[in-house]
């Protein structure tokens, strides 16, 4: 069956605008916070001496808004979006799905309250304690129920790749929470973690990097496996090759978590493992984007008009140079340079800001008209200026990242002969300063864009249904 076929079926779309909308909210929120702890770096007054406002608890608030609140909530969108339309059956138990949306509200405002308290885990991507923990898992349940009672009710026998990443990321996401979150409470906010020590940090990057290879990979794999070919009209390259992509992305992602900790207390078999499976890990994530590049076959003259269909390719481009740059720093002579630089930083928002935020902005600006009868966004151009934005954006932060990681990684190994060290740590932040002012340039671009889709998303909302007619598309 083709995704492409579409019985008449009221689908529920309600639940799909709702996390749509909030998406849009809590890109710009989280982003704009990363913005702040960009110019603090360069401008440490920006705290203005105050608690909540230092960079230890604004980074892990920036985190977690932009990998749960903006990345989270376009997963639930385009999977309650897909799953409905690839099984032409509407949602299963649409209240559940409505707690989905609301408790997962509730999960990130808790947030925004209690990071900046310094009420923390310490634990990255899972700092928040186990009142909330418990309320993610709860939520994530009734995703599961949701998504695969709509499966399992489906009209059609096949099941669209799409919702096979789709399922393998609600699975396994809600195992890697329940695993790492195991925690001993001894108050309302505060908890200590199970585990001690270097099993502790096995575990953390256990869940911290599947964090990235099945929230932030997985999940927005089935988005484009969806959305690309529908904006570009064109069935997928290789569906044989996306169904190998899925096998073998699920069998390898899950190993590579030790390639973290290289040079720490971890065994040395066991960083060896994550390195290999790190390596190995670069075949299948690029035969998935080769398979959605290749879905412009016969389409290419599209990108010159299309500038959601430009967000969509150019987000699979990020993806492929994310996925060789991350297996390349897995490999343990490139890390003695890269770890504990400003490198990792850049290599993460390659991933976050090029794939995970343009596939979902592409994806938004698909479904917005769908969402509310409406032939096509208010303006395509200011849709343009959005790409541009945000990929100047994009280049400036991660240009400017692995300028200053190098710079650091070589200041901070190079000795005299007599092995002292050549240069201080304050000189190596000295040389890095410069490029510290164009990563904020780079952040405020992207927010910039993101307000700008925020003003074409509110008059697409609110415009009159005859008003936005199909059109010729111009760039």
């Amino acid at each position: 069956m083709s995704h492409t076929t579409s019985l008449n079926v009221d689908y529920n779309y309600s639940i799909v605008r709702l996390f749509t909308l909030t998406t849009v909210f809590w890109g710009i929120i989280g982003m704009t916070v990363g913005v702040l702890i960009a110019a603090q770096l360069y401008w440490p007054a920006l705290n203005f001496d105050t608690p909540w406002l230092t960079y230890s608890r604004l980074r892990p608030l920036h985190t977690s808004a932009v990998i749960f609140a903006f990345g989270t909530s376009a997963l639930f969108a385009t999977s309650y979006y897909v799953v409905q339309r690839t099984s032409q059956v509407r949602l299963f138990a649409e209240k559940l799905a409505l707690f989905t949306f609301w408790g997962w509200q509730a999960v990130i405002v808790s947030a925004v309250v209690t990071l900046p308290m310094g009420l923390t885990s310490t634990k990255e991507y899972a700092e928040l304690e186990w009142p909330i923990d418990i309320l993610i898992l709860l939520v994530w349940v009734s995703y599961a129920i949701v998504f695969f009672g709509t499966l399992a009710k489906r009209k059609v026998s096949h099941i669209y790749v799409a919702n096979w990443f789709f399922g393998g990321f609600i699975l396994t996401v809600a195992a890697l929470h329940v695993v790492n979150s195991m925690a001993i409470p001894i108050s309302a906010f505060k908890s200590y973690s199970i585990y001690a020590g270097a099993v502790d940090a096995m575990i953390q990057w256990w869940y911290g990097h599947n964090a990235v290879g099945f929230l932030l990979t997985a999940g927005f794999l089935g988005m484009m496996y969806y959305f690309v070919p529908k904006q570009a009209g064109r069935p997928v390259y290789s569906y044989r090759l996306s169904i190998v992509h899925f096998w073998a992305l699920i069998a390898l992602y899950i190993w590579a978590g030790p390639h973290h900790l290289h040079y720490t207390a971890l065994p040395d078999w066991t960083q060896s493992l994550g390195m290999v499976m790190s390596v190995v890990l670069f075949v299948p994530s690029w035969g998935g984007m080769i398979n959605g590049i290749m879905t412009l076959s016969g389409a290419w003259h599209k990108l010159k008009t299309d500038p959601i269909l430009r967000f969509l390719i150019v987000s699979l481009s990020f993806y492929g140079m994310s996925t060789f740059e991350g297996p390349m720093m897995a490999i343990k002579s490139v890390n003695a340079l890269s770890h504990y630089t400003d490198w990792t930083v850049g290599h993460v928002h390659s991933g976050a800001l090029g794939w995970v935020a343009m596939i979902s902005i592409g994806a938004i600006y698909h479904l917005i008209p769908v969402l509310y009868k409406q032939g096509r966004m208010y303006s395509i151009s200011l849709i343009n200026t959005h790409f541009w934005l945000h990929t100047i954006g994009v280049v400036l932060y991660i240009v400017a990242m692995w300028i200053s990681g190098i710079t650091q990684g070589m200041m901070w190994r190079a000795v005299n002969t007599d092995g002292t060290l050549t240069y201080s740590f304050v000189q190596s932040l000295e040389a890095s300063k410069p490029f510290y002012l164009m990563r904020f340039i780079g952040g405020v671009f992207v927010v910039v864009g993101m307000l700008l889709m925020a003003y074409n998303v509110y008059k697409t909302v609110r415009a009159k249904d005859e008003s936005l007619q199909p059109v010729p598309v111009a760039a």
